[in-house]
């Protein structure tokens, strides 16, 4: 994972901005729960993961 590169190499936590697009309320919290000094920012924090761990409802990737 990206953030624990940066972390090898001396980057503190505090510095780190974790930048993405489409979260689940199960994936941040658990991103939270690994990495607590790291500020995230998304765009969308979508209901859920599905069975297959899918976020659900995802609008931008689902091409069906």
């Amino acid at each position: 994972m990206a953030v624990e590169v940066l972390i090898s190499k001396g980057v503190p936590e505090g510095h780190i901005l974790f930048l993405n697009l489409i979260a689940s309320p199960e994936g941040v919290a658990k991103f939270a729960e690994r990495f607590p000094k790291v500020r995230v920012v998304t765009a969308f924090i979508d209901q859920g993961l599905d069975e297959k761990k899918y976020v659900i409802g995802n609008r931008y990737t689902d091409l069906r």
